[in-house]
């Protein structure tokens, strides 16, 4: 069973997916990564294979690439070509806020001065004229 399962999990099957294909539910399906460490590691392997796969096609598109293709023009005569994407900025992002977290990520850290603070900025901008009396 863990043979098939690696492969399973290898070709992207969630573990509802296993489930209907070993005829179980899915908590059965968890249940068995408790119950049997060689099946639990099976699927680490498998999902390990899919997400390597998908972490270099994000670096690709993050990157730029290109690869050979065909192009048929109107008479039908094949000609090789090759095909290029440009970095895709999206994918940039994506892999810096989870590569380098710490230079890349939304969370700003901020002081809080509290009402001192607030009240010392409202002193500034009266004493410099910024502020009217509202009348």
């Amino acid at each position: 069973m863990s043979p098939i399962a690696e492969v399973a999990a290898g070709r992207g099957f969630t573990d509802k997916q296993l489930g209907e294909m070993f005829g179980v539910t899915e908590q059965t399906i968890n249940n068995w990564k408790h119950e049997f460490p060689e099946f639990f590691e099976a699927l680490q392997a498998g999902k390990a294979v899919c997400d390597d796969a998908v972490e270099r096609s994000l670096f690709q598109r993050a990157m730029g690439y290109s690869h050979p293709d065909t192009h048929v023009t109107g008479n039908g005569k094949i000609i090789p070509i090759v095909k290029h994407y440009p970095p895709d900025p999206t994918s940039m992002i994506f892999w810096l806020k989870n590569r380098r977290k710490e230079r890349w990520r939304d969370k700003q850290e901020v002081e809080h001065k509290g009402f001192e603070g607030l009240f010392g900025f409202l002193r500034s901008t009266s004493a410099a004229g910024n502020l009217t009396d509202g009348g």
